[in-house]
């Protein structure tokens, strides 16, 4: 029912954004060029990697300054378009086609690096037992104070001890509630709160 769900809704909200993804393409060409998506290795089991389709948002830089998450020390190379597409999450629109393509759900844990699953096999081994999705308990209710403390950091260093220190074991608290939980209703109760807190921004 799960995986019907997702592909019946992921089929009408790519039907009825079709339009505004072209536009978003378009402008993303106009003002930074080529690429207009980023393309990144995600994990959908600890052993299962998958590459994660986004609007391109940052500046072009080489692989090595992408490693990681993206903290206060990447601030600066966000484009004018990149920090709107980020704020109301427009960014995430071409993952309807990991979802199509069975690599995502729309509820779930947010798919992690290679590196987190490798650091940490037995947490994301119990984390990744529900399908990573698009958003999901933790990103719902854990999204934004994430946001606010990788901000404040200046080099990748801290944002990977903030990350690794802080947001990892409460983003995984909550991800494994969903997991004792998950059902249909509950995904749709997920996917109307988050699209109440993209509005609300």
């Amino acid at each position: 029912m799960k995986r019907l769900f997702d592909l019946v809704i992921a089929l009408l909200i790519l039907f009825a954004t079709a339009p505004i993804m072209i536009i978003i393409a378009v402008c993303i060409r106009q003002q930074g060029g080529a690429p207009v998506f980023y393309i990144a290795e995600r994990m959908k089991k600890p052993d299962q990697p998958f590459n994660l389709i986004k609007f391109r948002t940052m500046s072009n830089v080489a692989a090595s300054q992408n490693a990681g998450v993206t903290g206060g020390d990447k601030s600066e190379r966000i484009t004018p378009i990149g920090r709107t597409l980020r704020k109301y999450r427009l960014d995430e629109l071409p993952q309807l086609f990991n979802v199509l393509r069975g690599d995502m759900s729309f509820v779930g844990p947010r798919p992690p690096l290679r590196q987190y699953t490798n650091a940490y096999p037995v947490l994301y081994g119990k984390v990744l037992q529900s399908r990573p999705g698009i958003t999901g308990l933790a990103t719902l209710h854990f999204h934004r104070h994430e946001e606010m403390l990788i901000s404040k950091a200046t080099t990748p260093q801290e944002t990977e001890i903030i990350y690794t220190t802080r947001c990892i074991p409460r983003k995984a608290t909550l991800d494994l509630i969903y997991t004792q939980h998950a059902s249909v209703c509950f995904d749709v109760a997920i996917m109307w709160q988050t699209f109440r807190s993209v509005l609300g921004r």
